[in-house]
């Protein structure tokens, strides 16, 4: 893939994932025994750029990689799931890593390592946008530094691409990023802390993302977990529901999320309509286990959507 020919631009964090698979997620202080220790490609821009590119998007990865065997790997990888690694950058002497823990009920518990992600600048991602004459949106996130996320939004916005920020991991955000956001997707955790108030419950959920629509986005999608999402923009409100799978490891089930809504709306579907294809890809990643080897494909994914 070219990025030249890439419509969807994924600026953020690739890691190797070092999943550990354990009866449940310990407690402080606690000692477990696991039962299997599995090493996978990842990180949440990664695993939104295969996720898109899966589901039919022609996707380019800006970023960076150390100069060691996971960067290798890494950057092999994204190639295979034909996503442009031109603006992936070796830079810096190692790769970012995940350590995962995942209990038997598909929940898991992350400590991400930055590595060379911590290196990216504004300028990549410049130099990105004026390569990709054909981009019509940006997804961030918040594992690369935030001055480089504020940055890319500013430039993306600038040049009239869709905005798309996952903010995670949670953190407080300027007003001056947010109002650079076209879409918002926050998981109820980061919708609380950045609406400041609680966002626990369905109705809590929902009066958070009205906060936050005031903050600046266009829209904020709050993804409720097994619950669906919460769409929210200028004409209201809406709930999506869930779909009832058989939940095997919940891993980037929010990094398919967006990456599939990045593909509908690229591809100019609806916004209720986009979120639906969205929520269901998310749902279908949770059925198998790790992050970028879950995601569906458009095959997978459409003839359920008429069920």
């Amino acid at each position: 893939m070219d990025i030249q020919a890439s419509t969807i631009l994924v600026a953020g964090s690739v890691n190797m994932d070092l999943t550990i698979r354990c009866p449940r997620i310990p407690m402080p202080g606690e000692t477990i025994l696991g039962s299997a220790l599995v090493e996978s490609p990842g990180g949440k821009g990664a695993n939104q750029a295969v996720a898109a590119a899966r589901l039919g998007g022609r996707v380019a990865m800006i970023g960076c990689l150390g100069v060691d065997a996971y960067g290798r790997a890494l950057r092999s990888k994204l190639i295979a799931d034909y996503v442009s690694v031109e603006y992936l950058i070796d830079r810096g002497d190692r790769s970012g890593v995940a350590f995962i823990e995942v209990g038997e009920d598909g929940e898991n518990s992350i400590v991400v390592v930055p590595g060379a992600n911590a290196l990216v600048e504004p300028a990549d991602v410049e130099a990105a946008l004026a390569a990709a004459p054909q981009a019509r949106l940006l997804l961030l996130q918040l594992e690369i530094p935030l001055g480089t996320v504020e940055a890319a939004a500013r430039l993306g916005h600038a040049r009239g691409l869709t905005v798309l920020l996952d903010p995670a991991p949670a953190q407080t955000l300027p007003d001056a990023l947010l109002a650079n956001v076209d879409v918002l997707l926050p998981n109820q955790h980061e919708a609380a802390l950045l609406a400041g108030m609680p966002a626990g419950s369905l109705d809590q959920a929902i009066a958070a993302a009205r906060r936050l629509l005031a903050r600046g986005p266009r829209t904020v999608l709050v993804k409720l977990g097994s619950r669906g999402v919460l769409l929210a923009d200028s004409s209201g409100v809406q709930h999506i529901p869930g779909h009832r799978v058989h939940a095997m490891d919940t891993t980037a089930a929010g990094d398919c999320l967006a990456g599939a809504l990045a593909v509908a709306l690229e591809e100019g579907m609806p916004l209720p309509s986009a979120v639906a294809f969205a929520n269901l890809a998310a749902a279908l990643s949770t059925t198998r286990p790790g992050a970028q080897e879950s995601m569906p494909s458009r095959g997978e994914v459409e003839p359920l959507l008429q069920l």
